[in-house]
């Protein structure tokens, strides 16, 4: 089993190198350009503006770990291996691909009542933390494997659910419902933040 040094280092050899650039990118580009369009063609705005908002606040969460690595010396989450391209520290393009369509596919099963109650929880928070506790179950396998590490102890499946999945799925079903005004201004400010980031931070070395 690696050690915290040794994850790090693998990391930052692999980290926006093109090594392993390889073909599977355009398949996982030409099904997040489908399932968009499609959603346009249908008008379906409401799954649009589901789909991104997870993804803006997925890019949100994936530098904050990549500055934790620059400030601490150790990310929280690493994707060292497997990857067609290292993004940022914590994500590849093939999972970086998948959370870009995950907000708008899941908001395809929310019930059509926004305010209906199952158990006595609202169904929107409910489905939230059920679809976020499943994405966080999948990273058990994977964090078993060499292609992706939990680096420190204390973080592993409820740190995930809890701390990154809640806010991912409860950011996507909250601008399902929310008006066209709310959701431009949330999601302008959330991609001008992350964009603004990634501007200052890559030159600098630090993400």
């Amino acid at each position: 089993m690696l050690n915290q040094p040794e994850i790090t280092a693998m990391t930052m050899e692999n980290l926006r190198t093109l090594d392993n650039f390889n073909w599977i990118m355009v398949v996982c580009l030409a099904f997040v350009l489908y399932v968009y369009t499609t959603a346009i063609e249908q008008k379906k705005w409401n799954q649009i503006a589901a789909g991104l908002a997870l993804y803006g606040v997925h890019w949100l969460v994936e530098i904050v770990n990549a500055l934790i690595q620059h400030i601490w010396g150790h990310a929280l989450w690493t994707a060292s291996g497997g990857t067609s391209f290292l993004i940022l520290v914590g994500v590849g393009i093939e999972i970086s691909f998948m959370f870009s369509v995950a907000g708008l596919i899941l908001s395809k099963i929310l019930p059509e009542d926004k305010n209906m109650k199952i158990l006595g929880i609202n169904n929107r928070i409910l489905f939230a933390i059920l679809n976020a506790f499943l994405v966080a179950l999948i990273e058990i396998p994977l964090a078993a494997s060499p292609i992706f590490h939990w680096v420190y102890p204390w973080w592993g499946m409820i740190t995930v659910w809890l701390i990154i999945y809640i806010p991912f799925f409860l950011a996507a079903f909250l601008c399902y419902d929310a008006k066209a005004k709310t959701n431009t201004i949330f999601l302008g400010s959330l991609y001008a933040l992350n964009l603004i980031m990634m501007l200052i931070f890559i030159p600098l070395g630090w993400i």
